[in-house]
């Protein structure tokens, strides 16, 4: 019985090392929105379009001035939809989405991390509730993006600015 007791008291002994952290998001923000109906400037023929969309995903992070746990986050995307099979631009989105977060407690080495994955994740269903209107109001169905993956996207610029630093290093030997 014992031996519980002191299972316990070094589980809590470990909980107390775990920093505590603090996220809450300040505010949320359109930065900018542009929406081009292209297929009202230039009609399909055929009235069974199948639109196949593209979407690429930029993050951005960084430290609001003035303002030690404070940063500020946002999610830009560029979304464009053709008609499947065809070069037909049906519809071009870009939103730059983001919004400011007070953070406390995650260790240095892991702020970058928590910024580009967990940020954007708390933004998300606000961004793609938007798109989803945008498309709708644009005329055509609401546009239900699919999750991101964040974390992936945070990997694959990870590999890809070492690429380019071991790219670099190459060339100048």
């Amino acid at each position: 019985m014992a031996e519980n007791g002191e299972n316990g008291a070094a589980a809590a002994g470990n909980q107390q090392q775990l920093p505590e952290i603090q996220m809450r998001i300040l505010g949320q923000f359109i930065r900018d929105l542009s929406f081009e109906n292209v297929l009202v400037q230039k009609p399909v023929a055929g009235s069974d379009i199948q639109p196949d969309v593209n979407v690429q995903v930029n993050l951005d992070a960084k430290r609001r001035e003035g303002q030690e746990k404070q940063f500020e986050v946002s999610v830009k995307l560029n979304i464009e939809s053709r008609a499947k099979g065809t070069e037909n631009v049906l519809f071009l989105l870009e939103i730059d989405y983001g919004g400011f977060f007070f953070i406390d407690g995650v260790p240095d080495e892991q702020l970058h991390a928590f910024l580009l994955i967990e940020c954007p994740r708390m933004l998300f269903p606000y961004l793609r509730r938007i798109v989803s209107d945008v498309t709708r109001d644009g005329g055509f169905p609401p546009l239900n993006m699919d999750p991101i993956d964040f974390v992936a996207l945070y990997r694959a610029e990870l590999a890809r600015r070492q690429a380019a630093e071991q790219g670099g290093q190459t060339a100048n030997a």
